[in-house]
Formats: C-alpha cells, sequence, structure tokens
C-alpha cells in the first residue's frame, strides 16, 4: 500500500518501525501542529521521542498546547540539552504558566538553562502576583517611535516581528517607554511611506495594568474586539502585551473552576483522571462537611416543630416539595447571577435592580408553584377523599401560600448571595446550588410551619 494512502496513526507506525532519525524528524516537522498533538496523545509510549525530534519552533507550538500534567512529564523527561532548546523556544507568558505548575526546586533548574535574556525575562514574569496580568503578558512586541515614518516602522517589522508574539497591532512609545497610542499595521501598510507615526496618533487606546487580575482582561477584550492589549505599570510604561489566545485560556480555566465550585467543591485545578484520589478526597470533603452541617440544621427545625408534626402528619407530606421547591429556585437564580456577574452582565453596584427583578420573579414563580399545589391537593382529594381529611381546603391554603414565601426566599438568597460574596471580595460561585439550597431548606421549614401553626391552630394544631 502507497504510504500517502495510510492513515496519519499508520504512517506515523510506518515510520517509527524504520527506525531512521532523519525520516522521523522529516516526517514529524512536515504535519500539522494539532496532527502532532494527537500523536501524542494516541502514542503516550512515544511522546517524548515526538518532542524530542521536532524542532525547537514546532516542538514550542506542540508543547504549549498539551495538558499541563503530560507538559510536566515531558519537560521532566527530555534530555537537558532539549529541554533547554524547548524552554527557550516557548513564548515568555507560555513558559511562565508552565513554571508556575512546578515545584520550586525544579524551577531553580530549568531557570538555569534559559539564555540571559529569556532567564531575566522569565524572573520578571514570576515577581508578579499570581493570577496578575504581569504574569499572562508577554515582552515580545513591536515597539516604535512617534518620530518614525511608516518606511522605517515596516523595515523594523521586517528585522524584529518574528520574534513577536503578533504584529498586528504596533505600539507607540516615547523615549521614556511610556505607551502614547496601539496602531493597527493595516494603518502603516496603507499609509504613505514618509508619512510620520506622529501623524497617525489619535491617542484612542485601552490599557491593562501588570496588577489587574487576569480575569479582567476577559471582559476588556469582550468590549473592546481586540486580539491583543498592552499592558502598563502605573507610571504607564509599557511592560508587554496579553493576546487574545492566552485570555482565552484564562477564561477556560476560569469557567471549569466555577462550574466546579457551584458544584460545591473546592477547584481542581488538575484534569479529572489525573488528579490523585487523596487530594480529590480533601477538594471535595470540606464542602460536603459544611453542607452536611447545614442540613443538620434542617434536622434540628423539624425537631422544634416535632409537636405540630405529631399533631397533623399531613403537613409532613408536603416537607420535600416545600424544601425542593425553595432549593430549586434559589440554585435557579444563584446560577443566573454568577454567570451574569461572570460574563460582566451585571456588578455589585446593580445589587438593587437584581433584587427588585428577583422579588417580581419569585412572586410571579412562588404564585405559579403555590397554585398548582393547592390545585394538586384539591383534585387529589376527589380521588382518595380520607388522603387529607376535612380540613383539606386550609391545608391546600397553607402549602400554597407556604410555596409562595419558599420560593420567594429562595430567588433572593441565591441572587444576592453571590453579590455580597463579590462585595466582600470572595468568590461568587463559592455561593454553589447546593450551599444556597441548604440554606433555603432551613429558612423554608420555619416559612412553612410557622403558616401552619398560625393558620391551623385551634383546627389541626
Amino acid at each position: 500500500m502507497e504510504l500517502e494512502n495510510l492513515s496519519l496513526q499508520e504512517k506515523f507506525e510506518d515510520i517509527i518501525g524504520r527506525d531512521n532519525m532523519l525520516d522521523i524528524k522529516e516526517f514529524l516537522n512536515s504535519q500539522n501542529i494539532s496532527d502532532v498533538m494527537e500523536l501524542i496523545y494516541t502514542n503516550s509510549e512515544y511522546e517524548i521521542q515526538i518532542i524530542g525530534n521536532l524542532s525547537a519552533n514546532r516542538a514550542a507550538s506542540t508543547f504549549k498546547i498539551l495538558d499541563v500534567p503530560l507538559q510536566k512529564k515531558i519537560i521532566q523527561s527530555l534530555a537537558p540539552l532539549k529541554t533547554a532548546e524547548l524552554l527557550n523556544a516557548l513564548p515568555a507568558d507560555d513558559r511562565t504558566a508552565l513554571l508556575e505548575e512546578l515545584p520550586v526546586e525544579a524551577v531553580k533548574e530549568f531557570i538555569k538553562l534559559l539564555d540571559p535574556e529569556e532567564r531575566k525575562i522569565t524572573l520578571s514574569l514570576l515577581g508578579y502576583p499570581e493570577y496578575s496580568m504581569g504574569r499572562l503578558m508577554t515582552p515580545e512586541y513591536i515597539a516604535v517611535n512617534e518620530e518614525w515614518t511608516a518606511m522605517e516602522v515596516l523595515n523594523h517589522i521586517r528585522l524584529f516581528g518574528k520574534d513577536s508574539e503578533t504584529i498586528d497591532v504596533i505600539y507607540v512609545v516615547n523615549e521614556k517607554g511610556q505607551l502614547i497610542d496601539d496602531i493597527r499595521i493595516r494603518e502603516f501598510l496603507f499609509a504613505s511611506p514618509e508619512k510620520k507615526v506622529s501623524e497617525m496618533v489619535d491617542g484612542r487606546y485601552i490599557t491593562l495594568n501588570v496588577y489587574d487580575d487576569q480575569e479582567k482582561a476577559n471582559q476588556v477584550f469582550k468590549i473592546n474586539n481586540r486580539v491583543a492589549l498592552p499592558v502598563v505599570n502605573d507610571n504607564n510604561i509599557l511592560m508587554g502585551i496579553v493576546t487574545i489566545d492566552d485570555v482565552l485560556w484564562v477564561a477556560n480555566e476560569e469557567f471549569s473552576e466555577d462550574m466546579q465550585k457551584m458544584g460545591g467543591t473546592e477547584a481542581l485545578n488538575e484534569p479529572y483522571l489525573e488528579i490523585p484520589i487523596m487530594k480529590l478526597f480533601r477538594k471535595r470533603v470540606l464542602w460536603l462537611t459544611v453542607l452536611f452541617f447545614g442540613e443538620m440544621l434542617t434536622a434540628s427545625a423539624m425537631g422544634y416543630y416535632e409537636h405540630e408534626i405529631a399533631s397533623a402528619i399531613v403537613l409532613a407530606l408536603f416537607i420535600p416539595l416545600i424544601i425542593s421547591s425553595g432549593g430549586n429556585s434559589g440554585s435557579q437564580a444563584s446560577t443566573l447571577i454568577i454567570q451574569a456577574m461572570a460574563v460582566g452582565e451585571i456588578t455589585v453596584a446593580d445589587w438593587w435592580r437584581v433584587m427588585r427583578r428577583e422579588i417580581i420573579s419569585g412572586l410571579m414563580l412562588g404564585f405559579v408553584l403555590g397554585l398548582i399545589g393547592f390545585i394538586r391537593i384539591i383534585v387529589w382529594r376527589q380521588f382518595f377523599p380520607g388522603v387529607y381529611g376535612e380540613h383539606y381546603l386550609m391545608i391546600g391554603f397553607v402549602v400554597g401560600i407556604s410555596l409562595v414565601g419558599v420560593v420567594l426566599l429562595g430567588t433572593l438568597t441565591g441572587s444576592m448571595l453571590p453579590i455580597i460574596l463579590k462585595r466582600l471580595g470572595a468568590d461568587p460561585a463559592v455561593s454553589s446550588a447546593p450551599f444556597v439550597a441548604t440554606l433555603v431548606d432551613v429558612t423554608g421549614l420555619i416559612i412553612y410551619f410557622s403558616l401552619a401553626f398560625h393558620f391551623l391552630h385551634g383546627i389541626l394544631l
């Protein structure tokens, strides 16, 4: 069979079988980066050999899109010479992200392998707080002087553009390194060769600060439709740039963390199948214990109303209905608000608008569920006359009113708790659906039995 007719995997197996180093290098370097990544994941026994036989730039391009656990495994298994070559070829921001995941001792050894200039850049990035823009930015960009002509700018790009993360945007700085403007490259391509940069400056640029949280970049990129943004310090000196691919990576990481927290667990920060079982246990046990103690309050609330339950056993039939409706409405509201805050649709300052909407929504939703509950009791009574007793109308009324109150409480708790946590500087995602549901369970029972005692006192109680 001709080699051209074989699948990628079959071609790889054929090349590996020849055990010819030059053929292997030529084959791997002729493949798309995504295909090389597929080969690494499909052939785990050859992952080191695959990376080791790629050219430096292609190895770096492939390496940076692999999962972090696999990156750590490969970088610690490569030959020292190839490790140094790979680390120096990685973009500064990707290299910093990798080193953040490694033990301190390993980081010290890997930094020794870097070229002097790359070592200086890496140590600078690692000096910024974790999750700050300083850690995410790359110093590989094109900066020009405002006194240059368009021709001089294009010549500069030809000389140094290959080392830049992106050349879509060119940054104008003064002699102090302070940012004056950012200009798209198309402006230079269409300008006359003699036109000065200063004539193209309009001062309409957007920046991020080196100490800004990485989550902020996602909002800024979304609003301004940019492929790259400059990162400056407090003196407006250009320190680096952040590109859209880095921001998408952060957004994906934040989304995964929020989903895990909303499920009632700590963020794993590692692929599920890669995390050690004891570490997975520690991540889950804390919140599960907190929620368990919360549910013990539910048992305490039921114990407080033990007399009422004993006097009218029929009230106990509707406890699951009451607490589940409150928990569901609270979880629903919590999820909506956390998602809206994550994408920047609402802020802490919008708390009153949110509360006002949730009061209206809670009353409407509660009325619908309360009406359904009331009708259900009436209809059920027709088929089973003895099930709710002679005071079934009052029981239906208590259940209906309780549902209105509990659903309203659920929507308010679910919507306000994330905002309160955000105001206190905590992560809104920790007000997870299980946590909100637990809070509403306890208060829902209090509402239900308080209304039952008020309306059925002297009748059933």
